[in-house]
């Protein structure tokens, strides 16, 4: 079965969900795997798009989607934050003393 071009935009929103209810329990591992998961779709709507169009509808739906993925993966990055802010001090603290 061909995807359409819409299915592309609607498998991402669903796996940015899934990345948050990662994040939510702090499954960061998990999270990485349905980054790549999402960096894969990514890639296939961009090469789908280059022969395919939305039509007007499926534009509206489009940026329906669009702007729930983009508050999901502001949720995410708010979530993730105070994680990647511990993990710069473990790499801090694990390099040398700056010398000066």
């Amino acid at each position: 079965m061909e995807h359409q071009l819409l299915d592309y935009y609607k498998a991402i929103e669903r796996t940015s969900q899934q990345m948050l209810e990662a994040a939510q329990t702090e499954n960061w591992d998990q999270v990485v795997r349905l980054e790549g998961a999402c960096a894969v779709l990514i890639a296939q709507l961009r090469h789908k798009s280059k022969t395919d169009e939305l039509g007007p509808e499926d534009r509206k739906e489009k940026n329906r989607i669009m702007q729930r993925i983009l508050r999901t993966d502001a949720e995410i990055r708010c979530l993730a934050e105070p994680w990647l802010n511990d993990l710069a001090q473990m790499f801090d603290r694990g390099s040398p003393a700056p010398m000066h």
